[in-house]
């Protein structure tokens, strides 16, 4: 394992695309942080750069502490994992795993004993016999993940990994990768657009947008504390509400956005005191809880609002019901005119 570092890292691709702006980066050894925003944000581009697949147009980067900006990528002991398996047809599990091992000339009884510490870690074992077209998803994933970590690499690099998976599958992928880190700590960079991944299995995660680095925190203080209100907006399923301040009372002469969770707004009867009048548009019953969504009435000139309530289990709300929405105190987020978080 080693540390990973980014030191004012600029991407522009020919043509004048800016993929990375003065992106910084300091990755722990052992640490696993999760890459997540928008499509085209930027976040693969740096698992590339990290790869040696691609080269900054300016900054540095760091594996261990050594400059490897130049180097090419079989220099740098990064093993990377990406969506599509790519796993050799005509060879079995046990002779996938073993590839990169016998490409780097490594001796058979050594190739041996990686593969089977690799195959008990990911509980391979019983499937090394088998073609990759006897596998099931899940299975051949975990192959793709083993023949990476097989090379015992200072880094691990995941670019959306479990994309490719059924909904069930994903969940079943995911744990596994938090048990296989729990077993053998492995720096890790993982790349994904579903946050659900990014908050469940990032030590830290880093927010992207239009290749700047927004925020990077622990997946708590990332949803408590936003840094601004791309931040706030794009973590959180639902994200977060928004309407202007002095709807909430916040007003102090400035142009200034509130942002509230759905889970710190309650439903009341229509006109009950100390609330903002709205309508049902959309009920969405998911058994363990519903989510109401609630269109607000807007002052003279300003547009109206949608808003989505989270409730417990099967709540009964019907589409152009009025209701009453209040806000939790201490639950309102401040943010400025450009988006920064204030308080």
């Amino acid at each position: 394992m080693a540390s990973v570092s980014f030191e004012g890292v600029e991407k522009v691709f020919p043509g004048g695309t800016v993929a990375l702006s003065d992106f910084s980066l300091d990755v722990a050894d052992g640490e696993l942080v999760a890459l997540v925003g928008p499509s085209g944000c930027g976040k693969s581009t740096v698992l590339r750069l990290l790869a040696g697949l691609e080269a900054p147009t300016r900054g540095t980067i760091q594996i261990d502490r050594k400059d490897v900006s130049a180097l090419a990528p079989q220099e740098r002991n990064v093993a990377m994992v990406f969506q599509d398996y790519a796993l050799y047809p005509h060879l079995s599990v046990r002779d996938n795993l073993a590839f990169p091992l016998k490409m780097r000339g490594m001796p058979a009884a050594e190739r041996e004993r990686r593969v089977a510490r690799v195959a008990e870690l990911l509980s391979l074992a019983p499937l090394l016999a088998r073609a990759p077209r006897q596998l099931s998803g899940g299975e051949r994933q975990r192959v793709a993940m083993g023949r990476a970590l097989v090379r015992e690499p200072a880094a691990f690099l995941l670019d959306e990994p479990l994309s490719n998976l059924d909904a069930k599958l994903r969940v079943q992928v995911r744990a596994e990768i938090a048990e296989l880190r729990r077993r053998a700590p492995t720096t890790m960079l993982y790349v994904t657009h579903d946050q659900v991944e990014a908050l469940t299995l990032g030590d830290r995660v880093a927010v992207l947008e239009r290749g700047r680095l927004q925020q990077v925190a622990t997946p708590a203080a990332l949803y408590e504390k936003p840094a601004n209100r791309f931040v706030a907006g794009f973590i959180g399923s639902p994200p977060m509400n928004f309407a202007p301040a002095r709807w909430l009372g916040e007003a102090d002469g400035e142009d200034r956005v509130a942002g509230v969770r759905p889970e710190a707004v309650t439903l009341a009867e229509p006109g009950a005191a100390g609330g903002l009048a709205g309508t049902v548009v959309q009920v969405e019953a998911l058994g363990h809880e519903t989510l109401v969504y609630v269109r607000l009435a807007a002052g003279e000139g300003e547009a109206p609002s949608r808003w989505v309530v989270r409730e417990h289990g099967m709540a009964r709300h019907e589409r152009g019901e009025p209701v009453t929405l209040r806000v939790e105190p201490g639950a309102v987020h401040l943010f400025a005119g450009d988006g920064r978080a204030l308080g």
